[in-house]
């Protein structure tokens, strides 16, 4: 008897949640329940488990493929880094390799904040002068996506990197940056907009998360919750953050 068979049989006689298990056990991944047998348990709701996006329970999943691109390429962080918001991330992956820490936020009010400005309407930012800039999580606020990676190339040195991340999959947020939210991305949007100004051979995008993954960003379930081994994979149908490598030529 083949495992079809056995598959036939089991959901002839057995009970749903046995039925589930036997399959589970027979074909692992492959194993789809049939149509009434799918099992929701904790997500079988009409509102997230957390609306903050998991930080009221640990590390949320974005952040934790956040900071893993960032300590990939955390060479990349060195000289005058440009943040938004604070610099928690330049001094985690740039160390002693920081001669100057910047912080840009848009409007007045961040302590931490030594640059004020949009990124739409930079004219006092510099240009040629920042050796990294580390965006995470801030282009989907701004509507003009052009001026503002137009701002993003200026400012960077000849030789400058820009570390950006971008929501692929997501709730929206319901704080104060609610009402900024446009956009989200994939892989295909974020290589296209970013070569109109980065040469093509500079750009590097890439994308990650996974139906399960995705499923329980969306929930707002913490990154603890999940094996290292179901955050890892990558699936490029289910694109839950993307991450953007750019380099301002020599």
């Amino acid at each position: 008897m083949n495992k079809q068979q056995i598959k036939q049989i089991a959901q002839r006689t057995l009970p749903s949640p046995i039925h589930r298990w036997v399959g589970s056990q027979l074909l692992g991944d492959k194993y789809c329940p049939p149509t009434g047998m799918v099992d929701f348990g904790s997500l079988r709701r009409l509102t997230p488990i957390s609306q903050g996006f998991g930080y009221d329970r640990g590390l949320p999943i974005d952040r934790y493929y956040i900071e893993n691109f960032l300590a990939r390429q955390a060479e990349d962080v060195r000289g005058r880094v440009l943040e938004i918001g604070d610099a928690s991330y330049t001094r985690r992956f740039g160390g002693d390799r920081i001669i100057h820490s910047d912080v840009l936020h848009v409007v007045e009010g961040n302590p931490a904040a030594t640059i004020v400005g949009d990124l739409t309407n930079a004219d006092n930012i510099p240009s040629d002068a920042f050796d990294c800039f580390i965006l995470t999580q801030t282009i989907h606020l701004v509507y003009d996506l052009r001026t503002a990676l137009q701002t993003i190339y200026r400012i960077l040195k000849p030789g400058g990197v820009l570390l950006a991340t971008v929501p692929g999959i997501s709730q929206r947020s319901a704080d104060e940056w609610a009402d900024y939210w446009c956009w989200s991305f994939t892989t295909l949007s974020m290589q296209r907009l970013f070569e109109e100004v980065f040469p093509k051979t500079s750009v590097e995008v890439e994308s990650f998360g996974n139906v399960l993954a995705a499923i329980a960003f969306l929930h707002g379930v913490a990154t603890a919750e999940l094996t290292p081994e179901e955050l890892d994979y990558s699936d490029r149908q289910y694109q839950v953050l993307i991450t953007v490598r750019a380099v301002k030529p020599h």
